[in-house]
Formats: C-alpha cells, structure tokens, sequence
C-alpha cells in the first residue's frame, strides 16, 4: 500500500539559524525588546523560508497489516505466501535481465491473487497447499539459481545453458499459475451458474421474464 508522506525541507531551519546570527552581529542583545524583536523577526523569517522551501511529497510504501482468518493451518499457508512472495521480489531486484524480472513481476502478482482467494474462501485450502507445497517453493529453487549463475560473470555451457532453460520455463510457469488461480474460483462459477439458472426459472415461472428469455 503507497501512502503520500511530506517530507518537510530544512532550509527554514537553516535560515532562522542564520537570522539569528546576523541579528546578534550587527545589533545589540542587552534589553527585553531586543529579545523581542528578534523573535518576531526569527518567527517572520522561519514563515517565509517555509514557504519558498516547503519540502516534498514522497509516495513510500506502508506495510500491510497481515491478513488473520482465525484458522491456524490457513493462516499458517497465508504467512508463507507472504515470505515466497518477500523473496521472489528480492531475487527481482537482484537479477538484471529485465526479461526475467517482467516475469517474476507477473508472478508475484498472480501469487498474491491465490493467497488472497485462500483468505477470502477457505474451501481454496486443499488446492493452495499443494501449489504452496511443491510449485511455489520449486520456483523460487530454479530463481535462486538463475540469480547464483548471473552473479557468477562468467559463461559456459553449464552456466548458458541452465539460465537459458530457467527463463524459458517460467513461462511455462506463469501459465501454469494463471490456471491455478482461475480454477479457485471454479465452485465459486459454478454456484453463480446455478443461481442464475434458478433467478430464470424462477422469472419465467412468475411471467416476469423478457423475450431474451
């Protein structure tokens, strides 16, 4: 989640600092108004710094509360999608062919629509623990050697050859994932199919249907 944070310039504060010291250079500090009239003019400088000077706005990314169902073994599954999905953002950032890092990229995406399916079905558990258990791990394998290889800076036919299949097989993979997630939300299509079915029955039945009907 991006939130928008301003960060405040520290120009004003340099500037007070220096009316401050011009202002005990050139005139006298010995009597109460002295005092004052330097405060009101610290106060006045300090307002117009802030104004040329307001500092900027940076949009930085706030963590998100984790997602709790009350269920232990789901909220288990939850946490380790969190920590593959940590590292399959920390292994793009290292890896430099852009190609590879895309890929990751939609990976990661995909990742955190199944686990937030987990979260809001639970009838979704049986099918996430078996990605969780086997395919997610056995991606995050092949990417840490993709990174090992690339970190290596040097060629080879073992090297080449095993970087090139890594890359070729993660679309395969991404495939393989974008199914995972649409099958998710089968029971959820098929319980819509029946309600629609029933929702026509029921308007015909009741002479409330139109002619698309």
């Amino acid at each position: 989640m991006m939130r928008e944070i301003r960060r405040k310039s520290a120009l004003p504060v340099y500037g007070l600092a220096a009316v401050w010291l011009l202002y005990c250079m050139l005139f006298p500090l010995y009597k109460l108004w002295h005092y004052v009239v330097l405060i009101i003019l610290s106060v006045g400088a300090y307002i117009v710094f802030s104004l040329i000077f307001p500092g900027k706005t940076e949009l930085v990314k706030v963590p998100e509360k984790p997602v709790t169902t009350g269920n232990e073994e789901i909220d288990k599954l939850l946490a380790e999608g969190r920590t593959a999905v940590g590292e399959m953002n920390r292994l793009k950032s290292a890896i430099k062919d852009e190609n590879v890092c895309r890929k990751i990229g939609e990976l990661v995406e995909v990742t955190e629509k199944i686990f937030k399916s987990l979260a809001e079905d639970p009838a979704d558990l049986r099918q996430v623990k078996r990605f969780a258990g086997y395919y997610l791990p056995t991606t995050i394998k092949l990417l840490h050697t993709y990174d090992r290889m690339g970190s290596i800076g040097a060629s080879g036919e073992n090297i080449t050859g095993t970087m090139d299949r890594i890359n070729a097989i993660l679309d395969a993979t991404l495939e393989g994932y974008k199914k995972q997630l649409d099958a998710l939300f089968a029971n959820q299509a098929l319980d819509i199919e029946t309600d629609i079915i029933v929702l026509e029955n029921m308007m015909k039945r009741e002479g409330l249907a139109g002619k698309d009907f």
